[in-house]
């Protein structure tokens, strides 16, 4: 009698055994798992992802093979933006001061004027400004370029005047060429820019003869709008220019 009971309290503890594997397993689990987050912590949450995935029976886009971090998108300068901004206005307030004071010009087509990043560009015909063949400004086209002039010499910006002729070749003693004709009509423009203001530091002529036409030259309204003078405000402020030192050999 005494035997038999033995051996029932020995069967009532042997859950003992399973229960201790049972820890240690578990245990040994959570300590893999943890090891596994510390080496890899992304591998980790993707296989979690896709362990729960599995179990809630969903189906999803395996993960790249590789992936690379984009660069932060810059972040704008505010001080250069507002710069910028305060350049734009300023160059369309110019613009706008022009066009009111050449107005009739610009309803009669003897006169456009354009804005763009570049700056600001008057387009004169030259029949407005000058006789065939000649450079000398004419009287009734001094006024408005005074005009022009009062806008400007307050300003900082440079100023490009550009000369252009249509292809009829000219040969005389004054003007051998188109290139002689079309800068001596530019630096007219000029030297009356000046004459009423405008520092000649600022200012710089440039011909270009026939070339560039805005127009065809095979009709006498071709050739008429490609006779002209572009005065250009340039947007860039002035840079200033500074010696750079010569290493010797």
């Amino acid at each position: 009698m005494r035997k038999k009971r033995e051996e029932d309290r020995d069967n009532h503890e042997r859950w003992m055994i399973s229960y201790s594997d049972f820890i240690t397993l578990l245990f040994a689990f959570f300590v893999v798992m943890y090891a596994t987050s510390s080496v890899n912590e992304g591998k980790y949450r993707t296989f979690g992802v896709s362990l729960s995935d599995a179990f809630l029976n969903k189906t999803s886009a395996p993960p790249p093979k590789s992936s690379r971090l984009l660069p932060p998108r810059p972040v704008p300068d505010s001080g250069k933006s507002l710069l910028a901004e305060q350049r734009r206005e300023k160059m369309q307030g110019i613009a706008q001061n022009i066009l009111s004071v050449m107005s009739p010009l610009v309803n009669a087509g003897k006169v456009r004027v354009m804005q763009s990043n570049i700056g600001v560009t008057v387009e004169i015909n030259a029949s407005l400004l000058f006789k065939s063949g000649e450079a000398d400004l004419e009287p009734k086209s001094v006024k408005a370029l005074q005009a022009v002039a009062q806008v400007l010499k307050n300003d900082n910006h440079d100023i490009k005047v550009m000369g252009y002729t249509d292809d009829t070749p000219i040969s005389t003693p004054s003007f051998p060429s188109n290139w002689e004709l079309s800068s001596a009509r530019a630096s007219s423009v000029v030297r009356l820019f000046a004459t009423n203001g405008i520092d000649p530091a600022r200012m710089v002529v440039e011909g270009y003869a026939e070339n560039h036409p805005v127009d065809s030259n095979d009709t006498a309204a071709g050739r008429a709008r490609n006779r002209r003078v572009t005065v250009m405000i340039l947007a860039a402020a002035p840079v200033q220019e500074t010696d750079i030192p010569v290493s010797k050999q």
